[in-house]
């Protein structure tokens, strides 16, 4: 079991579920357009959410960002000591480092004493990209190198008597980051934060954090995750969600199943599957409630028969079954509104 930390209320270690994080893609001096963002990730099903800080300036705005933000936030340094000091003093319930990039080692000391005062963690944060020279090696693989390097930071923490941690070792590459992540996992008891860096857009990227995430996460390993998108940060916490409950840690929501179609199929299942998606993620259930969209009786209710509640379409009709049990007979224009009133009722 991995040590507990806390960020904000937010458990992450000891026996507290697995977190979902994003970050802002706002202008932080913008405290109207980032507040909104960060609501809408709320919404979404986010956790705790990353700020960058990149200048001074954006330094006030994050004072009133933090203290009005409905979830935990974390500013995020990049090579400006003075602005980890300055977030730690605005308030921020975490900050995210890479001591490689920092300054020197007086300036980083500066930030664990800062932090320790406060009583707020630090991730330290290692992708293959910010590897200082001196770990570069040609006889051991890049996970290693990645590990080796976080290993040495979280010593001199250590050293320096801060205990209040959590890591990454991300890379864009699936592999090389699972790799890197299977070995800290052995090598220390600090929480982990999973994610595979710069995955890409939309697709490409959900899949890619998807294989890398959810591989980690059936192994037993990861404390909280951020699934990275160059794409609206709600969808990076939509697919977190999806990882989550695919992969069996998330208890609640709603959950689609539906079959790829074929030339059974009377209806244009594809359609009515996107129409059951969009009104069934304003639904909130507390607890998970499995719903299938089927094309035809030889999918549904048969190979659906665990489904909550499902649908499957024959020429003429939809039968709406529980449980593999059909309880209506309707109109195929209409079974999706039926669907979703019914959900209501599960819920």
């Amino acid at each position: 079991m991995k040590k507990e930390i806390f960020i904000g209320s937010v458990g992450i270690g000891g026996n507290h579920p697995v977190s979902i994080q994003s970050m802002t893609s706002t202008d932080t001096r913008d405290v109207t357009s980032t507040l909104n963002q960060i609501q809408a990730l709320t919404n979404a099903g986010c956790e705790i959410v990353r700020v960058a800080v990149p200048d001074r300036e954006s330094l006030q705005p994050l004072a009133t960002i933090i203290e009005s933000s409905p979830m935990p936030v974390v500013a995020d340094i990049q090579f400006d000591a003075l602005l980890a000091l300055k977030s730690i003093e605005a308030g921020a319930h975490a900050i995210r480092i890479n001591p490689g990039n920092i300054g020197s080692k007086n300036k980083v000391i500066e930030i664990l004493n800062a932090a320790n005062q406060k009583k707020i963690p630090i991730r330290i944060g290692v992708n293959w990209g910010s590897i200082e020279k001196k770990f570069w090696s040609s006889h051991r693989s890049r996970a290693e190198i990645m590990v080796e390097s976080v290993l040495d930071k979280v010593k001199f923490f250590e050293d320096h008597h801060f205990f209040n941690i959590k890591i990454s070792v991300k890379s864009s590459d699936v592999k090389e980051t699972v790799n890197a992540y299977r070995l800290i996992d052995k090598a220390c008891d600090y929480p982990l934060h999973l994610g595979i860096t710069e995955a890409g857009t939309l697709f490409s990227g959900t899949v890619k954090s998807a294989i890398g995430i959810g591989s980690l996460l059936l192994d037993g390993i990861g404390n909280t995750i951020r699934v990275s998108l160059t794409d609206d940060p709600v969808e990076e916490v939509k697919v977190a969600c999806e990882i989550l409950k695919a992969v069996g840690l998330r208890q609640q929501g709603i959950e689609i199943i539906s079959c790829p179609t074929c030339s059974r199929t009377t209806v244009d299942l594809i359609s009515l599957a996107k129409e059951a998606e969009k009104k069934l993620a304003e639904l909130k259930p507390l607890k998970k409630v499995v719903v299938a969209i089927m094309g035809c009786e030889v999918n549904g209710p048969g190979e659906a028969k665990d489904a909550d509640i499902g649908v499957a379409f024959s020429q003429k009709y939809g039968y709406i079954f529980k449980k593999g049990k059909k309880i209506e007979k309707i109109k195929p224009e209409q079974s999706i509104k039926r669907l979703t009133e019914l959900v209501k009722e599960l819920s």
